[in-house]
């Protein structure tokens, strides 16, 4: 008998977290596994046994609010009902596949699937595994599409760690040991942060048309570039989301000089932000549409999504796929993908998404009235951060966040931090109660902090 009976709990702490069988697990952990993988500490981690809804029952009994949707996966909760059964169903009939020799019949019905939710004309489709192996097929596709292979890309971003989208992806800690082997021509510009504009930008009275200029500039000083790739709103780079008129203007570029506009959602997808995929809050449709986590809500399965004419750049196979994989259209993904897809549609988790954003995002913006070291809130849907900070300057408080973080697990909410960023990205189902309870217990811990 599952100990989370409908998802909708409220927390229930038993023992203080890590228990005694976290703290056991983690020592096998740091024997087996490899140590670049998971950060393990006193406060950290504690292990899952089972989910539900909003709910993470842990090892040790005790029963959490999970207000990340296990990384944006879960957008229609922790082991949706609907999205099981269609799994089982699957196991049933056919496990596995020829993706790309012969195909499950039901990566047929993915594909036809994701033509009609996908904005504009964006219909032909590369199914992969994670979001890294989606913008490697991306930047792929831009480079022969293009007949280009440099790209521009934004500080801040993340779009993997696989070696192309390692490429893309922002930050000396990621990039640094491995730069030596990354082959792909790069241009960086800064993202436009309302709240913290880089230098360059700093002219917030128009700070997308100062980024449409750096772009400009960058574009103008290397011919080698043939796509832009950009996340509509930074994710991993702490929930920022870019001025009106900003991916207008990309778009206006990339029409003007022929360059291949690459929008990766794979995690504002499937209406983490009040819209089925962020781009369409400017009514801006890319060349190419990366998407992935919430796609199917429990398996790993991602897709880049293309406009035709873009697609057509790849040479139809003769017996050889230039660009596939053995898991290429697996059907257990297929099927969750499928049942995700309805779940959301049906339950119409997009709308209610955009309207519980609105009411957390007013709830953070009181936190940043109340506590002087929250110097800004900011989101779009159930896509919401604040950012702690300390004087002078206003600089990110990264140990006070991840003392929140800490604070927060032992109250019974499993929440992400960034540099100085609380980020809330929880299930789209998350009851109202949950929800209530979760933002006033992080201002308890933010109070305590």
């Amino acid at each position: 008998m599952s100990e989370l009976s409908a998802g909708d709990l409220l927390p229930r702490i038993t023992v203080t977290p890590p228990g005694p069988e976290s703290r056991r697990l983690a020592t096998l952990l740091r024997r087996y596994e490899s140590p670049n993988v998971t950060f393990v500490s006193d406060e950290f981690p504690v292990f899952w046994r089972e989910a539900l809804g909003a709910n993470v029952l842990d090892v040790d009994g005790n029963i959490y609010i999970d207000l990340t949707a296990g990384f944006g996966v879960a957008a229609a909760g922790q082991r949706n009902p609907r999205v099981t059964e269609a799994v089982k169903r699957q196991l049933d009939l056919l496990a596995h596949g020829m993706g790309d020799v012969h195909p499950p019949e039901i990566k047929v019905r993915l594909l036809e699937r994701l033509a009609q939710i996908a904005p504009g004309d964006l219909s032909q489709t590369v199914l992969a595994s994670s979001g890294s192996e989606a913008v490697e097929s991306a930047l792929k596709t831009a480079r022969l599409a293009s007949g280009r292979p440099g790209v521009l890309c934004f500080r801040g971003a993340y779009h993997g760690l696989t070696y192309g989208a390692l490429a893309v992806t922002d930050g000396e800690f990621f990039r640094g040991p491995f730069e030596d082997q990354l082959g792909v021509p790069v241009a960086r510009v800064p993202f436009p942060d309302p709240y913290r504009p880089d230098p360059e930008l700093a002219n917030r009275s128009d700070l997308a048309g100062a980024t449409l200029a750096a772009v400009t500039e960058e574009l103008d000083c290397d011919d080698r570039i043939g796509a832009i790739i950009v996340e509509p709103i930074l994710g991993r780079g702490g929930i920022v989301v870019p001025p009106d008129g900003f991916l207008r203007g990309l778009r206006q570029l990339c029409d003007a000089r022929g360059l291949v506009l690459i929008f990766d959602e794979v995690y504002t997808g499937f209406g983490r932000t009040g819209r089925w995929f962020a781009c369409q809050h400017e009514d801006v449709v890319p060349d190419i549409l990366c998407v992935g986590k919430a796609l199917t809500g429990a398996l790993p399965v991602s897709a880049c999504i293309g406009r035709p004419e873009v697609m057509a750049a790849w040479p139809a196979s003769g017996g050889e796929a230039m660009h596939t994989s053995t898991f290429l259209g697996h059907p257990l993904g297929c099927a969750a993908a499928l049942a995700q897809i309805d779940e959301i549609e049906e339950r119409r988790l997009v709308d209610r998404a955009d309207r519980l954003g609105a009411v957390v995002l007013e709830r953070l913006e009181g936190l940043r009235a109340r506590f002087p070291f929250v110097g800004d809130a900011r989101g779009r849907g159930l896509l919401t951060a604040i950012e702690l900070i300390r004087e002078p300057e206003a600089r990110p408080d990264p140990e006070r966040a991840v003392r929140v973080v800490a604070a927060a697990l032992r109250r019974g909410l499993i929440l992400l931090a960034g540099d100085g960023v609380l980020e809330l990205s929880p299930p789209l189902t998350i009851s109202e109660e949950q929800l209530d309870f979760a933002l006033a217990a992080l201002e308890d811990c933010l109070a305590d902090a």
